[in-house]
């Protein structure tokens, strides 16, 4: 009995000290905003130029030395950083909610404001590292995230509508260092094993349950590849491995468990499951055929072993939205 009331107390300290490192943090964007506001004005009006900037940063190393994170660059970074933000009310908060490292590689490596929004709240939901942020940007996530938004189809976005930004069109498994040509042995091994970066990849709402995961039906046993639960969409989501091109009948294997899914596993309170279809490639019109007249809540994706090259996935991106206002 003790012993819970003093691990109620621990969880309260631990509470208190989680919200006054973030209160310090809020208070440390909101100064230097203020800083960059004011710079910006100064600068603006002709007040100041880039050598009074350095006055400042020696002034406040001369009076004030144990101030750090002052120097002239620094300061320039925060004029930077207001002014990108200044006119975007609904961004301004959110900038808040990180910390100035995360901060600062957004705004120096997001070029569009939909681009920045995209990381900043990935940012917040994900709780993401300087690493872990720097390697979601140059696996290219905000184009693979945009280009699978695209390509969600009516049946998912009707029975799942908070489903937008929860899968990708391809995901990258550059960690698991795979030879060419690999078995899906060797992919699912590989997952397993770097659990914690494959889920960095997929997103930290996805909370594994099991591999080769067994349902029933009839008399015979079938083995689901991967079997995840959503937490933001409260499904199971099976992912099934192919290590080659995508085929038709693909789809038909996880249908089935997905029916198998829904009829013995899924809970009264639970969505209906979705299916990932994980392969080394893909043709976009095949994909396109077999999905037309399939109401199965399925995505088809593909897996790359390597980084991607983010200006394809950028010029890919911007011919789908092309392609999408032409039919509209």
């Amino acid at each position: 009995m003790l012993q819970k009331q003093f691990a109620d107390i621990i969880e309260l300290i631990k509470q208190s000290r989680i919200a006054a490192i973030k209160a310090v943090n809020t208070e440390l964007i909101t100064l230097y905003w203020n800083i960059g506001e004011h710079i910006s004005k100064r600068v603006e009006s002709a007040e100041w130029g880039q050598s009074v900037v350095q006055e400042l940063a020696d002034y406040i190393q001369q009076n004030e030395p144990d101030l750090k994170g002052f120097s002239d660059k620094n300061l320039w970074r925060m004029k930077q950083f207001f002014e990108a933000y200044k006119d975007a009310p609904n961004l301004s908060p959110l900038v808040r909610e990180i910390s100035w490292t995360n901060n600062l590689t957004i705004l120096g490596r997001a070029k569009s404001p939909e681009e920045k929004e995209f990381y900043l709240k990935l940012c917040i939901q994900e709780k993401y590292s300087k690493r872990e942020l720097e390697r979601q940007i140059d696996s290219g996530i905000f184009e693979r995230v945009m280009i699978g938004n695209q390509k969600l189809s009516p049946l998912l976005r009707e029975i799942h509508p908070n489903i937008i930004n929860s899968f990708k069109d391809s995901y990258v498994f550059e960690f698991l260092n795979l030879p060419d040509p690999h078995s899906e042995s060797d992919l699912q091994k590989g997952l397993i094993q770097q659990m914690k970066k494959f889920i960095l990849e997929l997103g930290k709402d996805f909370l594994f349950i099991g591999e080769e995961y067994k349902v029933q039906v009839g008399n015979r046993d079938f083995y689901i590849d991967l079997l995840f639960y959503h937490r933001g969409l409260q499904c199971l989501v099976a992912f099934e491995l192919k290590k080659e091109k995508f085929e038709p009948e693909h789809l038909g294997k996880v249908n089935f468990y997905l029916e198998a899914l829904d009829r013995d596993v899924k809970k009264e309170n639970e969505n209906p499951s979705i299916g990932v279809l994980l392969c080394k490639d893909k043709d976009s019109e095949v994909v396109e055929y077999a999905l037309s007249r399939s109401l199965s809540p399925t995505m088809i994706s593909e897996y790359r072993t390597q980084l991607p090259d983010k200006k394809l996935l950028q010029q890919k991106l911007h011919q789908l939205f092309e392609n999408n206002n032409e039919t509209e």
